[in-house]
């Protein structure tokens, strides 16, 4: 298992779509669907009172957390192993794929950076379990599924990305990136929960500029596959990293 592993991300363009899965999954905790509701989203998974939250209960306040990241990390995960898996279809119309899917990474980067009103429109579960640990995974499902709109483009900016990677395996790591991007930060701020309040306030200050940062990333990574330069790059890594291979 760790040489397959090993051998596909040292593999085809995850080299290169890796680190930019794991800067949207980043993007995406700064977002204002995520950071403004920290407090709440760790209250709701770990069943304390904002007194309890205060007092440090680390225990139960990991348990929770972790358990969430793994409940949404399971939706995206899904997704992205089903897209990487759909993409074997479109192997004789790379050029084609990469035209549509660069298309689609562009509009999502305009839409994180408030340029597509129609795609600002929330679409999530509202209603959510009863709060608590048990009901960690189940909540962390909800919220994957729910798709808010400061998670959608990044995040279909990442199933765009395992598409074009034409294989289960690869669209998966890809995905799972992402929710590492996303969820590590959710644990700290949980170990972390004084000094996470505190931040919150210079977090929220500072949002536009992470949502225009996210933006330009996607857009960037739009360009590069509607023009064909992504794979131009991935070739380019035969020259820069000694033993690179291209994935089939």
């Amino acid at each position: 298992m760790g040489d397959w592993f090993g051998a596909t991300a040292y593999s085809g363009s995850l080299v290169l779509a890796v680190p930019v899965a794991l800067i949207a999954g980043l993007v995406s905790f700064f977002s204002p669907c995520v950071v403004p509701l920290l407090p709440g989203y760790i209250s709701y998974v770990t069943g304390l009172s904002g007194a309890d939250l205060q007092a440090g209960r680390r225990g139960r306040m990991l348990a929770g957390t972790v358990l969430f990241v793994l409940g949404f990390s399971f939706v995206f995960v899904s997704l992205g192993t089903l897209m990487g898996a759909v993409g074997t279809w479109f192997l004789t119309n790379q050029r084609t794929l990469g035209v549509v899917l660069g298309s689609v990474v562009i509009v999502m980067g305009l839409a994180f950076l408030g340029a597509v009103p129609f795609l600002q429109r929330e679409a999530r579960v509202h209603r959510v379990p009863d709060v608590g640990v048990a009901a960690a995974p189940l909540l962390g499902v909800l919220f994957g599924l729910g798709w808010t709109p400061c998670l959608g483009p990044t995040l279909t900016a990442v199933l765009a990305l395992s598409l074009d990677e034409a294989s289960a395996g690869r669209g998966a790591m890809l995905t799972f990136a992402y929710c590492l991007g996303l969820g590590v930060p959710f644990i700290a701020a949980a170990l972390t929960f004084q000094r996470m309040v505190r931040a919150t306030a210079w977090l929220r200050r500072h949002q536009i500029w992470f949502s225009r940062l996210g933006g330009v990333m996607l857009i960037t990574v739009g360009l590069l596959l509607l023009t064909g330069w992504w794979d131009v790059l991935v070739a380019q890594m035969r020259v820069w990293i000694p033993g690179f291979t291209t994935a089939v």
